[in-house]
Formats: C-alpha cells, structure tokens, sequence
C-alpha cells in the first residue's frame, strides 16, 4: 500500500506501508520550519524547552533539552498488565502515525519511517490498557513508543519481549529522537480513536448479524409483516421475502416486532461513533502544535467525544442485547413458534436449547453491567494543572468487552434459529445460505450434547 497522504493509512490497515517519496519531502520541509521556528523563539514552547505538566514553567537548558524528549517517554511509562490486544496496538500504531503525516505536529521523516518500518514487520509494543488516569494518553502512549529508544517491552507472540532485543533481532538501532518528538509521541488520543475505529466496524458487522437474527425470528415464527413497513431496512425486507406467517398469529412479541427498528437506531449511532471519529481526525493532536510558523497550543488530547459517543453505543448494544435475549427465548417456547418445547426433537428426555438461553442471560447481565458512562469521574492530578480527564480510553475498553457479549449472544441466538429452521423444515429463501452457514459449524440437535466448544468456534468465526 502506498501512502501519499493521512488517509492512506486506514485505507487497507493490514497491508504492508510504503510512504511516498513526494510525502516524506513535504514532511522533511515542514520540519525544517518547525526547526528554524524553534531556533527564533524566545519565549517557552511547552514540552520541547520546558517541563511538562505542572512542570511547565520550568525553562529548560540546552543540555537538558537535548535529553529531554526521550526522559519523557521514560518516567511516564508507570502501567502494566493486562496489555492491549494485537488487533488494537498495531491500530494505535496506524492511528499514531496517520496524525503524524498531517503538518501540525512537524516530526521528522526519519520518525514516520521508522513507525511504518515497525508496523510492517510486526513490532508490537507492550500497552497498557487500565490504570490510564491521565488528562491525556501519557501513561499507554509512553509505553508503546519508549520501545523505539529502545526502553521497555514489546510483545512477541503474547511473551513479553525487552523492546531493545526486538530491534536487534530486527537489525535496527533504536531511535534517536529531536526536537519535540517525544512531547508529539505521548500527545493527543491515537488510542480512544483507535477504540472507536475498531469499535464502529465491529458494531457495523454486529448490526447486519443482528438483522439477520431478527429475520430468523420472524421466519421461525411465522410473524405477520405488516408492522414492518416502517422502522425496517431494505436488507431486513429482503431477507423475509418468502417468510410464511403462522395462521392464527396475530401479533408476535414486542421483541419481535421492535427489532429491526432497534438496529436502524444502532447503526445510526454507531455512524455518530464514526462522525465523532472524523473530527478527531481534522483537528491536530500535539499541543502545542505547528500551525502556520507558530507553536499553538490546542485540545486535541482531550478526547471526552469519542468517549461519550462510545459510551451511547455502549448503551445501544446493552439495548440489542436485551431485545435478542428476549427473542431467544420466544424461539424455545411452543406458545409462540408451535414448534417442540425448547427446540428439542424429544422434550422431557431432551433439554434442547434451554441451557443456551441461560448463556446468552449470563452474557446480557455481563452486558447490561456495562451501560453505565465510563467518561464521568474526573479528579485532580499534577498538582492541579490537569483537573478533568476525558477517560475514552475506558469507554473503547468497555465497548469492546460490550462487542465481545453481544457476540456471544448473536452465537446463541444463530444455533436457536438454525435449530427451529430444522424442526419447521421450509422456511425465507433468503436465508437458506444463512441456515446452511450454521449448520455447517453446528449441527442440528437431534439429542442433547456439549454444545460448548462448537458455541466458541462459532463465537470465534463471528467476530
């Protein structure tokens, strides 16, 4: 993949990076002006000839300077395990160097080079993903880019690695860094909007699984259609095209019929998640930033709408959830889908599907415990200079544990329909290859067995 410009980067994030050589020149001149801009101010520039935080009206020599940008990375580097995933490190590297070709933050090519060196041979830095309790992502981002001085430790295949042994295994000397590049390494939100990225795709994927559910649901139970003219998708209606209703139904439950509107009203937030993500993008991270021949200082690490906006999506799953719980639930019950006890082909003998339900119940009460805002409980630190933390990082980790759940009760809701399709015999013509999926991974139940591992391969293929 070759990167001319920032959102290049995103474009295919598991690809190899090549940065153009037209964009490393327009990084290279920038740098320069930020160089000379430095070497004509008189007055302090935050991070590059002062202490930080509290610290900031402590003016710096030049000998202090000069060890200054990598200090910085070093006393801040206070977390530990659990570390962050691999899927979200190597993102938080993508999202770290995707800001770093916009101009304001004015590092060197030699920096963007050697962070797109280490994302194309795998280099994983050790990031920690709780105890972040700064105004900013000092603590994570101090962790992931100390390894490029060749400090702290990366993660090689889940074993946790001295990052210096890594580079040397690489054949790479370890970065020296100028002027201001480590105040730009631990500045702005690369991690929340890492969260939100992976976050707004997942739920994207969720979404369309969910409507599939909801389908099954009405061609399990052989709901009436009508209520569906508004609140619907085209792909829901093109999926119950076929769908017989049951004589004598008139109206099939509320979760039944309110699904498909729950979702509209998921992907329409997970599209504010998305909306709210763009704006981090056009707005400069580093503080101070570069911003025609100045040093600026700005907000951009302050990521308190990416938070609340992870936070509301958090609240949509909890809702989905809920409703597929439900819906489960009514598949198992002859009253509503005539069809055996608990989609067991012998009920009394067989306990059929009822033990899935239970799961999904456990995973919604594991859901429902994370509806509660993450952004909120801000508290004074360094002394008073930062007074008031977004916590974004803590609604991305909430949200994905949230995907995690509902996924798990997308996996029950599946193996439930694909079973009622099984005993009903006909059902939708558009969700034959759906059924077929699932039965492929888990075969219909003609006598009860340990559906747990075939659940979790399930479980794995969805997410």
């Amino acid at each position: 993949m070759i990167v001319r410009s920032p959102a290049d980067v995103l474009a295919a994030p598991g690809e190899r990076l090549e940065l153009h050589p037209a964009l490393l020149v327009e990084l290279a001149e920038n740098r320069a002006a930020m160089l000379a801009a430095l070497d004509r101010a008189d007055t302090p520039v935050y991070g590059v000839n002062t202490g930080m935080g509290r610290l900031a009206g402590v003016r710096l020599t030049p000998d202090q300077q000069a060890e200054h940008q990598r200090n910085l990375l070093v006393g801040r580097a206070v977390g530990g395990p659990p570390w962050l995933s691999p899927e979200l490190t190597r993102t938080l590297l993508l999202m770290r160097l995707r800001g770093f070709l916009r101009p304001e933050p004015a590092v060197s090519p030699a920096l963007v080079t050697f962070l797109a060196d280490r994302l194309n041979d795998g280099f994983l830095p050790a990031v920690p993903s709780t105890g972040l309790g700064s105004a900013g992502e000092i603590i994570p981002l101090a962790h992931a880019f100390q390894t490029f001085a060749g400090l702290g430790s990366m993660l090689a295949d889940g074993v946790l690695t001295p990052a210096a042994d890594a580079l040397q295994r690489r054949g790479v000397r370890p970065l020296a860094l100028g002027p201001k590049e480590g105040a730009s390494l631990i500045q702005g939100s690369p991690l929340a909007e890492a969260y939100a990225w992976l976050g707004a795709r997942r739920a994207s994927a969720l979404a369309d699984l969910q409507t599939q559910c909801a389908a099954i649901a009405v061609d399990v139970l052989g709901a009436p259609h009508s209520v569906y003219r508004f609140g619907a998708s085209a792909r829901f209606h093109e999926l119950i095209a076929g769908a017989e209703p049951r004589a004598g139904v008139v109206q099939a439950p509320v979760s039944v019929r309110v699904g498909p509107r729950v979702l509209e009203l998921l992907t329409r937030v997970t599209g504010e998640l998305h909306d709210e993500l763009q704006l981090a993008w056009d707005e400069p991270g580093d503080s101070p930033s570069f911003v025609d021949g100045e040093f600026v200082t700005t907000t951009g690490y302050h990521a308190a709408g990416l938070g609340l906006r992870m936070d509301a999506l958090k609240a949509a799953l909890v809702h989905v959830g809920e409703i597929a719980v439900q819906r489960l639930h009514r598949l198992l019950d002859p009253q509503f889908s005539g069809l055996p006890a608990q989609l067991a082909v012998d009920p009394g003998p067989q306990a059929g599907l009822t033990p899935l339900h239970k799961r999904a119940a456990g995973e919604l009460h594991a859901l429902r415990r994370l509806a509660a805002p993450a952004t909120l409980g801000s508290l004074d630190t360094s002394a008073g200079q930062e007074d008031v933390q977004a916590f974004a990082g803590a609604a991305g980790a909430e949200l994905h544990t949230a995907l995690d759940h509902l996924t798990a009760i997308t996996a029950c809701e599946l193996i439930a329909g694909a079973q009622a399709r099984y005993l009903r015999g006909t059902g939708a013509p558009a969700l034959e290859p759906l059924y077929a999926w699932v039965a492929e991974r888990v075969k219909p139940l003609d006598a009860d067995r340990s559906l747990g591992p075939e659940l979790t391969r399930l479980i794995e293929d969805l997410a």
